[in-house]
């Protein structure tokens, strides 16, 4: 006879579930046995719960579907929080299942009780426990329904081990999903934004994750060449305008102030289309609080004194913009006579001297330069979080979105060498990299053994600099000084063969692009530690400093 555990895994397959990401353990054994019978759901064993949620992270947020990790009670349940939290914050749907205590214990002290709703509640959209049989279709649709639906985000259920082994009832099955319905925007406000952008002198718009999500890059588009709007994006919607388009800017959300940063210091109305104030602070982009601003989102913002709203659009992204676009035309907008080329400029000739140097250590400018030249434009890079990511953010020509894939809302180290076995399933027809710094690969690189087993395509790309940079580089901003930031790795080469894996070693400039290119090829494990001269990490914060005071 069928069981709860059964109905779960039945449940799973309703929602088209094809991979779920976890660990067993003795109170989930029976979800476990009852996935792996099913030839239609691949079961990824990891080394460690945190990875298995980020995997779940980075494939919800690539393809719009909700990862699912797994889990068993008490010590590995807690294990995938990390993960979960850099999903709602990130925007991104997961629904992590693990087990709980059995309901005949759960109420008083006991062996492994913890409060494991308590503990996801605050970095979930929905966290319970399912208490019966009965609650299990219901409870799967509302946690597949709640993560998927704007603004998305991570549920968590906890399963009792005797809930898990109950027969299940014959009539239940799954639950159909609800249909989807796309909110128009509301045509009094889309006239209040043309007429603020009618009386403007220096518009610009700033792209956020919504627009990702959205798929309203065409529209983007559309808009700002109708009006001739500069546009920067936040570091998670990088490539909802091509970095090749004239008016791209680039990124903002650097911790100094940056080229783009000049347009929005002449800008007086900031046209805010999916943008969420988590990504970064609009403090930076609106330090005297006398900008207008209009918003474009499929939700209100939480309050800040440096985001208050003049005109807010709240509908698809995509609609709002192509509303707008219409208005602007039916309007007789002038096109704005900004132009984007100085700021385009500033960044073209730093990457351009970067690429051309073959000093060694590499400069962060070569490595994302051979980084660029050694993927196609809808191959995958993740960027995970230290140093890496300021060079990586800001110099990594991106043409399309969810190609440079950042973590931003939480900003967690040590996502993006789980996350691209995650990656690997969301999108198997194309190239993942993972790049990441020192630091952040010892914390996870456990993983790199799951690759092997699993025959995946695996490729991590290690800035070595014996230290957390971007700790080193902000305590020596603001302290003059640093402390607790150097260690001493590992020989990576031998690290990486003792997995299985291919280890390489960058000795010249000239060595990365084409081992990069070759590991790449491969389709097997390659691990490629490069030394980076973060020397480069004072030297830009100093130009930007003289920049800034020349503008």
């Amino acid at each position: 006879m069928a069981t709860v555990a059964d109905l779960i895994a039945d449940c799973l397959h309703a929602e088209g579930v094809s991979v779920v990401f976890g660990l067993p353990g003795e109170e989930n054994t029976r979800i476990i046995q009852a996935i792996s019978d099913r030839p239609d759901i691949r079961f990824i064993l990891v080394h460690h719960e945190q990875a298995a949620s980020f995997m779940a992270d980075v494939y919800g947020r690539l393809t719009g579907r909700a990862g699912v990790c797994l889990a068993t009670l008490g010590p590995g349940a807690i294990n995938l929080l990390l993960g979960v939290a850099d999903a709602t914050t990130d925007s991104a749907p997961v629904v992590a299942i693990s087990a709980q205590v059995g309901l005949d214990r759960i109420y008083k002290e006991s062996h492994q009780v913890v409060a494991l709703t308590d503990m996801f509640a605050p970095v979930t959209k929905w966290s319970d426990t399912v208490a019966s049989a009965q609650a299990v279709p219901e409870m799967m649709r509302k946690a597949f329904d709640l993560a998927q639906a704007e603004r998305p985000g991570a549920t968590y259920l906890a399963v009792p081990e005797d809930v898990e082994a109950q027969v299940a009832p014959a009539d239940l099955g799954p639950l159909h999903g609800r249909p989807g319905h796309r909110a128009a925007a509301d045509l009094s406000q889309v006239w209040e934004a043309i007429d603020l952008l009618s009386h403007a002198k220096s518009p610009v718009i700033l792209a956020g994750h919504g627009v990702v999500r959205d798929h309203a890059g065409p529209q983007l588009r559309r808009f700002a060449e109708t009006l001739n709007l500069p546009v920067a994006t936040t570091f998670q919607a990088k490539g909802a305008l091509p970095d090749s388009h004239p008016n791209a800017l680039g990124v903002v959300g650097f911790m100094r102030h940056d080229y783009e940063n000049f347009a929005f210091d002449n800008a007086d109305v900031i046209i805010s289309v999916g943008y969420e104030l988590q990504e970064f602070a609009p403090s930076r982009i609106n330090p005297g609080h006398d900008k207008d601003i209009i918003h474009v989102n499929r939700f209100a913002q939480d309050v800040d004194d440096a985001y208050q709203i003049t005109v807010g659009i709240e509908s698809d992204v995509s609609s709002a913009l192509d509303t707008l676009s219409q208005a602007a035309e039916l309007a007789n907008l002038s096109p704005f006579p900004w132009r984007a080329a100085p700021i385009r400029r500033l960044q073209r000739e730093e990457l351009e001297r970067g690429a051309c140097d073959d000093s060694f250590p590499l400069t962060p400018q070569r490595v994302v330069a051979d980084t660029r030249a050694a993927l196609g434009p809808g191959d995958i890079v993740l960027v995970d979080t230290g140093a890496v990511k300021m060079w990586m953010a800001r110099l990594y020509q991106t043409e399309e979105p969810n190609t440079c894939v950042i973590s931003n809302g939480l900003s967690t180290m040590a996502w993006t060498l789980p996350g691209a076995i995650g990656a690997h399933f969301a999108a198997p027809d194309r190239q993942v990299l993972a790049v990441m710094g020192d630091g952040s690969f010892l914390m996870n690189s456990q993983e790199l053994a799951t690759a092997v087993r699993e025959h995946l395509p695996l490729v991590a790309l290690v800035w070595q600099d014996d230290s957390y940079g971007l700790i080193k580089w902000k305590m020596d901003l603001e302290l003059g000084r640093h402390s607790q930031v150097d260690f001493v790795n590992p020989d990576l080469v031998a690290y990486a063969e003792s997995f299985g894996a291919h280890g390489h070693r960058i000795t010249r400039a000239g060595q990365l692009g084409p081992v990069l290119r070759e590991a790449l090829a491969d389709g097997g494990v390659h691990v490629i530690a490069c030394p980076v001269d973060y020397r480069e990490n004072m030297a830009l914060t100093d130009r930007l400093g003289e920049l800034t005071i020349n503008m």
